[in-house]
């Protein structure tokens, strides 16, 4: 856990990684899930000095409740597509279309 969170979001944080082991998550991933789940929270309410704008207008993950959990027929959102593009410095990626950004990210 970062040193920055609150003791509010460190109880959370625990929480949510604790509730994910007790459904058969790794260590790991429940770590990732509840630090990421945390961290966006953290941004939407304005907590974090820096938020991508799919974090700060998306709705809570809480609230969502793993509706994309890129497991179901939609996947991950065409703004998720696009950030993981960018960090991958993928050219013309603001152009292309959903599609056009899942194959080019090889999914």
């Amino acid at each position: 856990m970062p040193q920055a969170w609150s003791k509010k979001r460190e109880r959370q944080y625990q929480h949510i990684k604790e509730g994910a082991e007790q459904r058969g998550t790794s260590e790991g991933r429940a770590e990732e899930i509840a630090a990421r789940t945390v961290n966006k929270n953290r941004a939407q309410s304005g907590e974090a000095r820096t938020a991508s704008r799919s974090s700060v207008k998306d709705m809570s993950p809480q609230k969502r409740g793993g509706q994309r959990s890129h497991q179901g027929p939609g996947g991950p959102t065409k703004e998720q597509l696009y950030n993981e593009a960018k960090k991958k410095n993928i050219k013309g990626r603001s152009t292309m279309t959903k599609k056009e950004l899942a194959k080019a990210l090889g999914r």
